[in-house]
């Protein structure tokens, strides 16, 4: 099955994995700079490991980022801003980080538990929301997957914005996955690794025969 899907593969930590993601054809990498993640790495590594990757695709990815880290980030070089961050985000600290990196390149990962109602206000200050499966314990990244119905339905209410599927996404349920939230944009970590931050080949390869058929 050949799709029109955009794949961010996440939690990279090694050389020889970001090299292996570019070549099935990757639209985005991501590394993970929070400290308290079981894939989070340096921002001195995180330059290494994007130097490789091509311009527009080197995503770095952290939790509740400060104004000052923000502009470290941006310095560094890296291409989009993933931004998870628990509910209510104040619309001072959106607007702020807007404006450091543009809303084109802010992706906004609102934690919206099943109760919640989606945080419409967000979309002021991005064009890319990435909906990760909640926990009331873990910072994205929790290996389960998400309410693809709901996906669906803020997909089809906000045509305007990009909207990113994350959460427990392998080989096994992706094609699943696909059809019941009709995204075009994927964020897999977990589904593809033998340990964190550690990319089982053989996974990637699948995943990317299953959604692209090569």
């Amino acid at each position: 099955m050949k799709q029109d899907v955009d794949i961010k593969i996440c939690g990279m930590t090694r050389e020889d994995d970001v090299e292996l993601a570019l070549s099935l054809g990757a639209n985005f990498l991501g590394f993970i700079v929070y400290p308290l993640s079981p894939r989070g790495i340096t921002l001195e590594r995180a330059v290494e490991l994007a130097a490789s990757v091509p311009n527009g695709r080197a995503v770095i990815v952290d939790v509740e980022t400060s104004a000052d880290d923000l502009l470290r980030y941006r310095d560094a070089g890296f291409d989009c801003f993933q931004i998870h961050a628990s509910l209510p985000i104040a619309q001072k600290r959106l607007a702020r980080w807007c404006e450091i990196v543009r809303r084109d390149r802010l992706w906004l990962a609102p934690r919206v538990a099943p109760t919640d109602v989606f945080p419409e206000s967000v979309l002021e200050y991005t064009d890319t929301v990435v909906l990760d499966t909640f926990s009331k314990d873990q910072v994205g990244g929790t290996g389960h997957t998400g309410d693809f119905e709901r996906f669906a339905s803020l997909k089809q209410q906000f045509e305007e914005t990009q909207w990113m599927l994350a959460g427990g996404l392998s080989p096994s349920n992706v094609l699943d996955a696909l059809v019941r939230s009709t995204t075009s944009r994927i964020d897999v970590n977990s589904g593809v690794e033998i340990a964190p931050g550690i990319k089982d080949s053989e996974k990637l390869r699948e995943l990317f025969r299953l959604v692209r058929g090569v």
